[in-house]
């Protein structure tokens, strides 16, 4: 188990490339060797290569191959007039903390690749010189790629084909530009997680959508939050499809752009789209297709999502298909269905249990702790939180803590805090900054609320702040959309 240095501004082809101070000067030092599993290559930060990086050796399960950085200052460079990194038939992959820009062509391409794993990677600026994917992998088999960053590319974020085995995990992807550009494209692939990310596709020119998701098997989209483009998420044929928790807005680029649309390119069979929030685009979810296509669009299950501030409707369904719209909340002037007259004649898509609330924020507090909050604040002291039907009050200049999760209602006693705000909840928490204060928390529900009373307005009375946040259990699919309500009694702060 090697590990290899490589500096641009001090190294020497001509050095052994085993130390610091006897490190290689090029990649192309690297590929003349025949790396061994266990053995790393390290670049110096502050260091660019001007060169394509191309990966020739396999590592092991137990032993992988690294690719990273070493040194103080800016990661890494690799300019390239093909592609950054390219590789085919390599195995047992890690490539981390590099920064890969103007590249001609993929910044990561991996051909018949297997256990690759790409972490902390900054790509900008690819595919100048033709289209491609700023991440490509084709015809491979268990990738994962989390923690990075792909901005202002040419052509799809990442561009996924024919993989067994997909995490795209807390991922940022911020214009993938192009009439045929999504920031995430999957297509024929099998054993999908896309869990955490950031896709905007606003300032793209001429955006497609922001997830492609094409004839999938054994696919889970989850906890992302995705704005602009001409749609959300497409998934038009595929099985065993979840699309749930996730933040999808912006997406009114054409009259028929969609947060989540399915049917129209294959057979569709048991999708799950839950516990999203859709918002500020034309159509909600849409289950279409082309006339005169057999395509078959079965156990379609849209339950307990958000609706509000659409152009059309939240559900359309005009193409033959069976399944159920149910325990939805619909914000007043948003149309609920669009069904067409035949398909509502069959009776095969059921629509019950939904609801239409006047303001969708409003609604995700309880209503009956709320006014439980204000009936007792001018005997209690200063700082009132609410949860449901949980109240805990704290003395002036202490934080407030709790739990969101314990009147949580639910059959399964293992429950998840997944986002917050409009925030991923890590694995170490997030804290966010209020109005009047800070708010920490953490994935099982803890939090602690800090009153900075330097933002508190010179009036008496009381002031409230939101926090809104969504919860889910997994394994049963039971999700829950909250706000923690925050009242500041400021009689009892300000003299």
């Amino acid at each position: 188990m090697t590990v290899y240095y490589v500096n641009s501004a001090t190294g020497s082809d001509r050095n052994g490339g085993t130390g610091q101070n006897s490190a290689f000067a090029t990649l192309s030092k690297v590929e003349s060797l025949k790396l061994k599993p266990g053995d790393s290559v390290l670049l110096a930060k502050g260091s660019v290569f001007n060169e394509q990086f191309d990966i020739k050796y396999s590592g092991s399960e137990s032993a992988p191959i690294k690719i990273g950085s070493y040194g103080t200052g800016a990661a890494p460079v690799i300019h390239s007039s093909g592609d950054g990194i390219h590789s085919l038939y390599a195995s047992n992959i890690v490539i981390e903390n590099l920064k890969i820009s103007n590249i001609g062509g993929s910044g990561i391409y991996g051909g018949s690749v297997t256990n690759w794993t790409v972490r902390d990677v900054e790509i900008a600026k690819t595919g100048l010189s033709e289209n491609a994917g700023a991440v490509t992998f084709r015809s491979s088999k268990n990738v994962t790629v989390e923690d990075s960053k792909i901005s202002d590319v040419k052509g799809d974020g990442f561009w996924i084909e024919k993989v067994n085995g997909v995490k795209l995990l807390n991922n940022t992807v911020t214009t993938a530009n192009g009439s045929t550009a999504d920031a995430v494209q999957v297509n024929d692939s099998s054993n999908i997680l896309i869990k955490g990310n950031h896709l905007d596709q606003t300032h793209a020119s001429s955006p497609k959508g922001v997830i492609a998701l094409v004839r999938a098997t054994n696919a889970v989209v989850e906890d992302n939050v995705l704005t602009g483009g001409g749609f959300g998420i497409s998934a038009p044929a595929g099985k065993n499809v979840a699309i749930r928790d996730n933040d999808i807005s912006g997406y009114h680029g054409y009259s028929w752009s969609f947060a989540v649309g399915l049917g129209d390119q294959g057979n569709a069979r048991d999708y799950d789209i839950s516990g999203n929030h859709i918002h500020d685009g034309a159509w909600g979810v849409a289950v279409s297709g082309p006339s005169g296509a057999s395509y078959t669009r079965t156990n379609i299950k849209v339950h307990d999502n958000v609706f509000d501030d659409l152009s059309q409707a939240a559900l359309k369904v005009d193409r033959p298909a069976s399944g159920s719209f149910y325990n939805n909340t619909i914000e007043t002037g948003t149309k609920a269905t669009s069904i067409s007259p035949a398909i509502a004649d069959a009776h095969t898509f059921t629509v019950k249990g939904n609801h239409t609330v006047a303001n969708v924020e409003t609604a995700l507090a309880s209503p009956v702790a709320k006014t439980a909050a204000v009936t007792e604040a001018s005997a209690d002291p200063a700082v009132v939180a609410v949860h449901d039907n949980l109240k805990i009050f704290t003395d002036t200049g202490d934080a407030h803590r709790g739990n969101l999760l314990e009147n949580d209602s639910s059959d399964n006693d293992t429950l998840v805090l997944r986002r917050f705000g409009d925030e991923t909840v890590g694995k170490h928490g997030l804290t966010l900054t209020g109005e009047y204060g800070d708010i920490h928390v953490d994935r099982e529900g803890n939090y602690a609320y800090t009153l900075d009373e330097t933002k508190l307005p010179d009036h008496s009375g009381h002031v409230s702040e939101s926090f809104s946040y969504g919860i889910n259990d997994g394994s049963s699919h039971h999700s829950d959309g909250d706000t923690l309500t925050v009242f500041i009694h400021l009689d009892g702060l300000l003299s």
